[in-house]
């Protein structure tokens, strides 16, 4: 009869592969025990564990050879744009090539897909899908709006002094290209049809469904990140407008809640509204009703706000 052990401290955080309790001198019949879970062959967990994404997606990696993260686990922590219902999503999705077989765990949801080199990397010690790659693998997940929304926080233009990145994670040309590598992927004519509707410029996801919500209300496609002089690196800025209406459009998430940003808000509105510009501030009570009053607001205010005579003919047409 093998004496009972304790389990090494490096297995007690979270989940771990029998390569790894091996490595650490535990026998796989130490393992068969009332305070280790097997999770699937080849993983166990310490029993009462409280769930934690990364852990679990590092122990899966390392267990399952040539396959990688994907789909809403890559999304996840990735702290990819993701709607509400999936935000805190616990699933565990695994892809591997169709060169292999099926994944077979219990709990994991599997994919066999066709991938290229460049769409799959190591993070962290975590094979995973690219950014890019989880966004299109999103695509037969998420409804067209949620995929624009995702596909927007990609292609956006990082601030330096705030991320410490200047490049974004994606182009729309690098995405399309990815697209068109993969015409018989599922999802694949909502990937299509979501390109088309992404834009550079966007800075959060309510700005991306405000303005899909006014194109749905049939409203011109606004102008993003507006800034009220031209060519002035420190001018303020609108997340929508209509320069030719002098109109501003900003959506104050809670953080503009803060004493320091609201007062920054205030000034930022006030500059607009001296240069004869109408300012629109929409908040999450309008995102909840999925922007149906602030578009009524935006309407109305292109209709009466002052126009450039030079556009003004085809603009009121449109509104």
């Amino acid at each position: 009869m093998r004496n009972h052990i304790d389990l090494p401290t490096e297995l007690l955080s979270g989940p771990f592969t029998l390569t790894e309790a091996k490595a650490q001198g535990v026998h796989p019949g130490d393992l068969r025990r009332a305070d280790v879970e097997g999770v699937s062959r080849g993983l166990y967990r310490p029993a009462g564990w409280d769930f934690e994404l990364e852990s679990a997606a590092r122990a899966l990696s390392a267990a399952t050879p040539g396959a990688w993260i994907s789909h809403v686990t890559a999304a996840r922590l990735r702290c990819s744009c993701l709607p509400p219902w999936l935000s805190e999503s616990t699933e565990l999705h695994l892809s591997k090539p169709r060169s292999l077989p099926a994944v077979r765990r219990k709990g994991i949801i599997g994919h066999k897909v066709i991938v290229a080199e460049d769409e799959v990397e190591s993070v962290d010690g975590i094979r995973i899908s690219t950014r890019s790659r989880t966004w299109l693998d999103m695509a037969k997940l998420l409804p067209l709006n949620d995929l624009v929304c995702m596909g927007d926080e990609l292609i956006r233009v990082p601030r330096m002094a705030l991320e410490g990145r200047d490049a974004p994670f994606a182009t729309l040309s690098g995405l399309r290209a990815m697209v068109e590598r993969h015409p018989n992927l599922q999802g694949i004519v909502r990937a299509r049809e979501a390109l088309e509707l992404m834009r550079v410029g966007s800075d959060s996801a309510p700005e991306s469904l405000l303005r899909l919500a006014m194109l749905d209300a049939g409203i011109p496609e606004p102008e993003l990140q507006v800034t009220l002089r031209r060519d002035d690196p420190f001018s303020p800025s609108a997340d929508l407008g209509f320069r030719q209406r002098r109109i501003a459009i900003q959506y104050d998430g809670d953080h503009h809640l803060a004493d320091a940003q609201s007062l920054s808000d205030r000034r930022r509105n006030k500059a607009f509204e001296a240069a004869g510009w109408t300012v629109l501030v929409f908040r999450k009570e309008d995102l909840a009703d999925g922007f149906d009053v602030a578009t009524k607001k935006i309407k109305k205010a292109l209709r009466s706000a002052w126009v450039d005579p030079a556009v003004a003919s085809g603009f009121a047409a449109a509104v």
